[in-house]
């Protein structure tokens, strides 16, 4: 042990994560092998254009979550040794959903369409409830889903699917893929939702609120 070390790192720790791990979350990448990170709201491509993260980079979640991840992970890459997962968002902070919410260029009445109001919470804010695509290690890129992340409209609906392959705005490649991504998240106890292909919750709001505080 180097006490000096110690001190040094804790020191490198944005102040965020520091807060995160304190309540209990863990690291994703510490503890699934393999897992890519890429923290969309820790850069500007995103929805809101806007960096909310700041130096925070890495993903959390509660850790009977981030347990279901790695069942996921192992799934995946038993089928495919390639592929792997890549997160975009794990824990969200109420203080980070605040942020989002009164910066969001839309009426109050409007704004639950793009983003939960930070008064109720979402899933995000439990951390329990993850975004995520696949990578393919060997081309190098994530597998084409149709749309990028954060994308709102019918292309993203996973509830709209059949109809956007019949109007020609997905095709087959593209569905498949995310039916691949969908099979690994919920045989390992994952939901996903009708409108963003990419996110998952492990738990339903109300389970949500029965075994976890919203994270500060």
């Amino acid at each position: 042990m180097d006490p000096v070390k110690d001190v040094e790192l804790e020191l490198e720790i944005p102040e965020l994560e520091k807060q995160l791990i304190a309540q209990g979350l863990v690291d994703v990448a510490e503890v699934i092998p393999g897992i890519l990170v890429d923290l969309k709201y820790s850069t500007t491509d995103n929805f809101f254009g806007q960096d909310v993260y700041g130096e925070l980079t890495k993903a959390y979640l509660q850790p009977e979550v981030a347990e279901r991840l790695l069942k996921a992970q192992k799934m995946l890459k038993k089928e495919y040794p390639n592929y792997t997962l890549l997160v975009y968002d794990g824990v969200r902070p109420a203080s980070v959903q605040q942020i989002l919410w009164d910066n969001l260029d839309k009426p109050d009445s409007l704004k639950p369409l793009y983003v939960a109001d930070p008064k109720v919470g979402s899933l995000h804010n439990f951390g329990v409830a993850v975004d995520l695509t696949i990578f393919d290690m060997q081309a190098d890129s994530t597998l084409d889903m149709g749309t990028g992340y954060d994308y709102f409209g019918y292309p993203a609906y996973p509830d709209r699917e059949d109809q956007m392959l019949a109007e020609g705005k997905l095709n087959p490649a593209q569905i498949d893929n995310r039916e691949l991504l969908r099979k690994v998240m919920t045989s390992n106890g994952f939901a996903g939702i009708g409108s963003e292909w990419w996110h998952f919750n492990a738990f339903s709001r109300k389970e949500a609120g029965e075994k976890f505080k919203i994270v500060k």
